[in-house]
């Protein structure tokens, strides 16, 4: 959360409960998603998200490299996040820091929960996120990517996997927080599942919340999420249901 003076905090919350953008506290930005946007990865998606703009790309399964982190009874997942130099306005060096290195890691380990890696052992699905412009929630963002990308290389999955944050916004639980309501909120809370049953794949939270403050913020995305999943069966269905073509292995029944 940004640490800056109280004369710089904008009204984040209008009195008839409106936010910065307009938005109810339940509503979501507007959102569009393009699956097979690359033809050389084996799969690959474009997602739009208020103003976040995020590519994902999925190689594999294929020869592990280094061949030391082989695993001889089911395939490695490698996810790769990398928000681009020009994503943000504040001057970012090139290449992963930190914060992306963590990112890929928790990334990495909610699709180790879905993907039936048994299928493919000595090998590794490679997945990369790449964010072209960031306007928070990007870690949400590139997972839903990821995860239409994963089904679109025809990979596997026990479902697909669907995210969004969840924050605390001027003492009211919010739903997919802009970078406003990020920088000057009180809580953040990206979070991820699987939405047919409900399993927590991921979460995560910076700031403070009350016992019932995170269960109202729990319950709000998990409807946050199971909108986006329907979301993101219409994006893979708008490229599939056509006549003659298959749907990938991926993609839930």
């Amino acid at each position: 959360m940004g640490n800056v003076g109280a004369k710089e905090i904008p009204q984040l919350l209008s009195a008839d409960g409106r936010r910065i953008d307009g938005r109810r506290l339940d509503e979501l930005r507007s959102i569009t998603m393009k699956v097979g946007p690359l033809t050389r990865a084996d799969g690959s998606a474009f997602v739009e998200w208020g103003e976040n703009k995020v590519m994902a790309a999925v190689y594999g399964p294929r020869e592990v490299h280094p061949r030391h982190l082989m695993q001889t009874s089911k395939a490695i997942i490698q996810c790769r996040y990398n928000m681009a130099a020009f994503s943000v306005d504040e001057r970012k060096r090139p290449g992963q820091d930190r914060r992306s290195q963590e990112i890929s890691k928790v990334i990495t380990e909610a699709f180790e929960s879905v993907v039936f890696t048994e299928e493919f052992p000595k090998t590794s699905i490679d997945v990369y996120i790449e964010v072209l412009q960031a306007n928070a929630g990007t870690r949400c963002a590139g997972l839903v990517a990821a995860s239409l990308a994963l089904a679109d290389a025809g990979i596997p999955m026990a479902d697909l996997v669907s995210a969004v944050a969840v924050g605390k916004v001027a003492g009211r639980i919010a739903l997919d927080l802009k970078k406003e309501e990020d920088n000057f909120g009180e809580a953040d809370l990206p979070m991820a599942l699987v939405p047919q049953s409900g399993r927590l794949v991921l979460i995560q939270m910076e700031g403070h919340m009350n016992r019932d403050e995170l269960r109202q913020a729990l319950d709000l995305g998990t409807k946050g999420c199971r909108e986006i999943y329907e979301r993101m069966r219409e994006a893979l269905r708008a490229k599939y249901d056509t006549p003659g073509r298959a749907e990938p292995a991926g993609v839930p029944a």
